[in-house]
């Protein structure tokens, strides 16, 4: 009876640790399993990592031609803006060196002058179409903005600080003043000043 019983021992160990052997074996081939996907996923991870470089590379190659493209053409835009208002104004150049030639040539004088101020107006409205403009300044309120002073007169016939006369024109491009008019202003009499604070 003891031997049997011990063969049966023997028999139940034996079949623990075989059951031991296959559970470690599973254990290994889940956990090479298990290593394999994750192999996997960093390959997929890599692979990935690389494509994002590569359009990294190609978009900061784009990015670095379009700002080339772009500054080659601002050089270009800026040495050429002022083509076409060149051509407008070389019909006055023209007409200008012409009226030269005629006051070389001829005595009539009012046909010359008004030669000239014909030549005078279409270059006026030529720069006009291009946003350049004169503004009126005699008889306005001086505006520093808009009038430089170059002396001040006594009037009493107007406001004290009204633009008396224009000495020089003054232009605005777009509406921003790029030349101030030269102007002289008016200020009050010393005796009517003086008038003024008596009667106060």
């Amino acid at each position: 009876m003891e031997n049997i019983k011990d063969v049966n021992k023997e028999k139940e160990k034996r079949e623990e640790i075989k059951k031991e052997k296959n559970m470690d074996k599973n254990k290994e081939e889940k956990f090479e399993e298990k290593i394999a996907s994750l192999e996997e996923a960093l390959k997929k991870k890599e692979e990935e990592l690389a494509d994002c470089k590569d359009k990294m590379l190609r978009y900061a190659a784009e990015l670095e031609n379009f700002k080339k493209r772009v500054e080659r053409e601002k050089l270009e835009h800026m040495k050429f803006a002022l083509e076409e208002f060149a051509k407008e104004l070389l019909p006055f150049l023209d007409n200008l060196e012409r009226a030269v030639q005629m006051a070389k040539e001829t005595e009539d004088l009012e046909k010359m002058i008004e030669g000239i101020e014909l030549t005078l107006s279409g270059y006026f409205k030529t720069l006009e179409r291009f946003g350049l403009k004169t503004f009126v300044a005699e008889g306005q309120r001086f505006d520093p903005n808009y009038h430089e002073a170059l002396s001040v007169e006594e009037n009493p016939d107007v406001e004290e600080n009204t633009v008396l006369k224009e000495l020089l024109r003054g232009y605005t491009l777009h509406d921003r003043v790029i030349r101030p008019a030269l102007v002289v202003v008016s200020k009050k009499n010393k005796k009517d000043s003086g008038q003024e604070e008596t009667n106060a």
